[in-house]
């Protein structure tokens, strides 16, 4: 008896948002579609279709806001220590997934694949970066301060809350993790709209954060248009600071205006040439508080001595 070949159907990947830990489809049922970026010869052409991407709503945006104030207080009360371990677990799990990302972003961002796998390996490197810095920013940022008198002065840094990130544009990973990684390094939880041309990469990481030992609701991962979601995340109350390195300048404008309604921190546009390079302790220090308490140090007798 002969054997007869048969053609296998490829399973094609259905990509969900990323809320609360969990993998919900838009609840308004929208999706649009996402194509590889086109070639220099065809710009004016489209690319090829690679998944349906969720459209996110309001409703969406705000089930995520809900997750991440949830997850705030568990996430920030965690020692540092604790965080820098997760975000290296994070950075395991993309190393273990690394083919799979260097394919999504090539074809996200009209890469080869040597220079795909060189974004990836930049942004795995930037979470074990970020992971080392947990348990040190604090030595940056606070301290004793020397006053007079009888006390111990001392400044600490306090996460800031719920931060809204309009994600680049343009790096759908490597800039994606740049400002996703500081803000939760730092204590806060986040609201995540991804590059609307090139989400793909996002809602993967989705995938990773949740089988990784961050909390639910940490991060959350939203597909569409950040001209749609980011005025009602900007004017929402329980939004405490916004990162808006992916808006134009139009957005950007927009979105500071709604942001002044309940005096959110607003970290304004940056221009990145190069998301590889060093990024430095800005964006960890941009949704930070500094809370500083004083004591008595306890003086002993008449002639002063304390201890």
């Amino acid at each position: 008896m002969s054997e007869k070949s048969e053609q296998r159907l490829s399973v094609q990947k259905t990509y969900k948002l990323y809320i609360g830990g969990k993998f919900p489809r838009s609840e308004s049922g929208r999706v649009y579609e996402v194509t590889t970026k086109a070639s220099a010869a065809g710009a004016a052409g489209k690319g090829n279709w690679l998944a349906n991407a969720p459209l996110s709503s309001r409703k969406d945006a705000r089930d995520a806001v809900v997750a991440a104030r949830k997850a705030f207080g568990g996430w920030s009360g965690a020692t540092a220590y604790n965080r820098g371990q997760v975000l290296y677990r994070i950075a395991e799990m993309l190393e273990g997934r690394r083919d799979q990302f260097v394919r999504e972003v090539g074809e996200a961002e009209g890469l080869s694949k040597s220079k795909a796998g060189a974004v990836v390996d930049a942004a795995i490197d930037r979470w074990v970066w970020y992971a080392g810095w947990t348990d040190k920013i604090g030595q940056i940022v606070g301290g004793a301060n020397p006053v007079a008198g009888p006390f111990f002065n001392l400044s600490t840094p306090e996460p800031t809350g719920v931060v809204a990130v309009v994600a680049p544009r343009a790096s759908s990973f490597l800039g994606l993790v740049s400002v996703i990684a500081p803000v939760i390094a730092t204590g806060n939880t986040a609201v995540v709209i991804a590059s609307e041309k090139s989400p793909l990469p996002a809602l993967s990481l989705g995938e990773v954060l949740a089988t990784s030992d961050l909390p639910g609701g940490v991060v959350n991962i939203l597909s569409g248009k950040a001209a749609e979601m980011g005025p009602h995340l900007a004017a929402h109350q329980d939004v405490n600071a916004i990162d808006l390195a992916g808006a134009d300048t139009a957005l950007a404008k927009e979105l500071e205006i709604a942001a002044a309604d309940n005096l959110k921190r607003v970290l304004r546009p940056q221009p990145v040439d190069d998301w590889s390079a060093d990024p430095g302790t800005q964006r960890m220090t941009a949704f930070l508080e500094t809370k500083t308490v004083w004591h008595p140090t306890g003086s002993l007798g008449s002639g002063g001595s304390s201890y």
